[in-house]
């Protein structure tokens, strides 16, 4: 069986980029964007110094991430190795963004799709090679099948050392460098020390949401606004992370890359997980209190289902809107590639969805005198524990959704299903304690939702020390770490999450309940609720401003 590979000889590269400009005139690739690109790292000071090239693309992992994570199979690896694209079936989501490692894949100024690197698999098919290859004037880029013992490809492999990018992923990459620099194939071991012609993109380039760290659908570079690497720390702007800490011994720099995409999981999703904590969180306490058999009025059921229906309608509208091609969202559903979290959340978040549904039709019909009581009663018993569950379902997948971006490390944190199970706690309990003011039959409630909140706010503090102390797996998991705590959200992080959204609401809880207070309580939930959007802001921007490439 044919499995085709890459190998960059640094021998021979002289930087003259034909291979990218090749690339761009083979697929009419935009302004902005690049499937292959070249890095330069210089190392030294002068007199002494040296520049080396390093061709950059996406590696046609044996074990590819982005494959896993696509919910719609637009992405898929050939018999013969190849990771393909089918533009026809994205849907813009951005998770195979988020799941390489490499940086290899953007989304389309025009199409409004994600692209990369096909190793020009319609040349291939007739017999010819990848056309960055046939441009080479060093052919310092080598192709073809690596399992074939007579291919040029597999005889240097066979003798030559040769080095992979971020083979520790586990991602098993098919593009190897002779002669490779360790400070250019890992990401930030070469800091920027000061900007140049397209270096960074402000809002990126193709997503059809401006100003949130997206493209601004135009194909070109914006460079207002971004930090390149090595400004100083506490600089405005949202386009490039904090300075590197790690300096190389050679005093490596990068001199020239391809654009910094900025945040593509903006504003949308932090909001999403936050609307779906609150409906989830609402649904969930009542209702788990009636399947544990505590006394639970009518009102209170009624009010936590409405609740988490209207959030629900608001997660489904923000999920939506992330989209870069929002239309064929029900893809999703009616073309779902099974391996993807973002496709098992779309049936949980249905299924979940349904029984909510289901239940308040039923109650709303006992209500009206269309049906009896009785039977809203028997709905009430039989749909309280598989409601709690659909609900604690909902609340923690998005957990495994980002532990499939394997390119943020952060993400991969075995704390986050914890995170966000104890967001959803207190998310509900504020919602509904702050509902009982103005909607009669929650009082009875308002000691468990008093007590849940006090509970969930020291945990929610645990879980976040956990988070961001604990060892981390590895160098970008720990430098997205320290730009929450003590980086550029730190004024968000200790100001609003930990100050005013956990340790001022733990107050006005005890005093609420030490002077029978409800007002107190209440004012801790909204502010519990604003604590916990902004910490979502932080867990979901932090990591993508971590540089891939």
């Amino acid at each position: 069986m044919t499995n085709y590979g890459f190998i960059i000889d640094n021998r021979k590269c002289i930087g003259c980029h034909a291979c990218t400009v090749a690339c761009k005139a083979e697929h009419e690739v935009p302004i902005g964007v690049n499937r292959t690109w070249v890095k330069y790292i210089e190392k030294g000071e002068f007199p002494d110094t040296q520049r080396a090239f390093h061709v950059m693309r996406c590696n046609h992992c044996a074990d590819a991430p982005c494959v896993e994570a696509c919910p719609v199979t637009a992405l898929y690896t050939r018999e013969d190795g190849i990771v393909d694209f089918n533009w026809d079936r994205c849907i813009g989501c951005k998770a195979c963004m988020q799941a390489c490692p490499y940086d290899a894949l953007y989304i389309d100024p025009n199409t409004h799709t994600a692209a990369k690197c096909n190793y020009c698999s319609h040349r291939v098919d007739v017999g010819l090679e990848p056309s960055c290859v046939q441009v080479c004037p060093e052919h310092a880029i080598i192709s073809g099948d690596m399992d074939d013992p007579t291919t040029e490809i597999s005889q240097l492999l066979s003798r030559e050392k040769v080095t992979a990018r971020r083979s520790e992923k586990g991602t098993k990459p098919k593009l190897f460098y002779i002669n490779g620099d360790e400070a250019a194939l890992t990401p930030d071991d070469a800091p920027v020390s000061s900007d140049y012609m397209w270096s960074n993109q402000g809002r990126g380039v193709g997503h059809h949401a401006p100003g949130n760290g997206h493209g601004n659908g135009n194909g070109a570079g914006v460079t207002k606004g971004v930090i390149p690497l090595g400004r100083k720390p506490g600089s405005k702007g949202k386009g490039a992370p904090e300075p590197v800490p790690h300096v190389q011994p050679e005093k490596a720099r990068r001199t020239y890359d391809e654009p910094n995409k900025g945040v593509m999981w903006g504003k949308e999703v932090p909001a999403y997980v936050w609307t779906k904590a609150i409906s989830t969180g609402s649904v969930g306490i009542p209702f788990l209190a009636a399947g544990l058999g505590i006394a639970v009025t009518d009102a209170a059921l009624l009010v936590g289902a409405i609740l988490g229906l209207v959030f629900l309608a608001a997660t489904g509208g923000l999920l939506v809107m992330d989209l870069d091609r929002p239309t064929r969202f029900h893809y999703v559903l009616l073309r779902p590639q099974w391996r993807s979290w973002l496709v098992k959340g779309a049936y949980i978040i249905t299924v979940y969805g349904g029984l909510l549904s289901l239940w308040l039709l039923v109650k709303v019909l006992g209500i009206l005198g269309i049906l009896p009581g009785s039977v809203s009663q028997v709905a009430d018993v039989a749909l309280a524990w598989p409601l709690v569950i659909a609900a604690g379902a909902t609340a923690v997948y998005t957990a495994f959704l980002f532990a499939q971006a394997k390119g943020r490390s952060f993400w991969q944190s075995p704390a986050l299903p914890v995170h966000m199970l104890v967001h959803a706690a207190v998310a509900g309990a504020a919602a509904l304690y702050i509902a009982s003011l103005f909607v009669g039959g929650l009082e009875p409630l308002r000691g468990i939702l008093a007590i849940t909140l006090a509970v969930g706010l020291v945990a929610g503090l645990i879980v976040m020390w956990a988070e961001l102390s604990v060892e981390h797996p590895d160098r970008d998991a720990a430098r997205a770490a320290e730009m929450i705590y003590k980086g550029r959200y730190k004024g968000l992080f200790w100001g609003v999450s930990v100050g005013l959204g956990s340790l001022v609401p733990l107050a006005l809880v005890g005093v609420g309940l030490l002077l029978a207070a409800p007002m107190a309580i209440a004012a801790a939930g909204v502010l519990a609720l604003i604590g916990i959007l902004v910490t979502e802001h932080a867990w979901v921007e932090a990591p993508q401003l971590i540089p891939l490439a």
